[in-house]
């Protein structure tokens, strides 16, 4: 049974949301601030946190940017701010989905079930194996990526993309593609989010001296560089 904790300052929200959690069979913890979340993290351990962006004491965002900070803990962001600044910045964050209120509970549901299902993969739906190409391997089963050997510290979304991307090297994806991939048909999310998950892959590796893992072809999409970590 996965933990999810809410982290919102209404009450009614967070009750919302955890009937309909627990209705689909997850356990719920709960926090009504910033400051009450980052120690729920800690101590609840959950699986993955559903964060509204505006809570006293400290703002979502920063939660976001403390938690990121300290591990890869999946996040759902919750907000009624549905500027398209406010989704990006939070995925460049490190979040991993945006929902805007006022929502469905039934969607929030559906997004966590789909985060927790990129976060632990069955072995049989990307056929097992590890997948190599220059000096990046990713062991989809183990949900591992490493560079030249060292551990890569990603998102659930990023690594979903990055094996995306390697499961056909010599494929152009289109966004609305790796989308797909990602969280199944039906989803609504803009190009400029995926864009953001792809620049903090490239921010990460670039960290490493590695330029040419992820290439962009203009008009279409992305698909997988030669990963021999050449170019700037």
């Amino acid at each position: 049974m996965a933990k999810i904790l809410i982290a919102d300052d209404d009450p009614h929200i967070r009750q919302l949301l955890a009937f309909a959690l627990e209705k689909a069979g997850f356990e719920v913890v709960e926090a009504e601030d910033g400051e009450a979340a980052l120690a729920q993290a800690q101590a609840a351990a959950p699986d993955l946190l559903v964060l509204d962006l505006n809570m006293p004491r400290l703002n979502g965002l920063d939660v976001c940017r403390q938690l990121r900070a300290k591990g890869e803990l999946p996040i759902l962001i919750l907000s009624s701010r549905d500027e398209e600044i406010d989704r990006v910045l939070g995925i460049e964050l490190g979040a991993d989905d945006y929902v805007v209120k006022p929502f469905s509970p039934r969607e929030v549901v559906a997004r966590v079930t789909a985060i927790l299902r990129r976060a632990r993969p069955a072995p049989a739906a990307d056929g097992g194996g590890q997948v190599a190409r220059g000096r990046l391997s990713l062991d989809p089963d183990a949900w591992l990526a490493h560079w030249d050997g060292r551990p890569l510290a990603l998102t659930v979304t990023e690594f979903g993309i990055l094996r995306t991307l390697a499961g056909a090297p010599a494929k152009v994806f289109t966004r609305d593609a790796i989308i797909d991939r990602l969280r199944g048909p039906g989803f609504a999310i803009t190009d400029r989010t995926v864009d953001s998950h792809v620049r903090n892959l490239r921010g990460k590796f670039a960290a490493l001296g590695a330029h040419d893992v992820i290439e962009t072809r203009a008009g279409v999409g992305y698909r997988l560089g030669a990963c021999l970590g050449q170019g700037a």
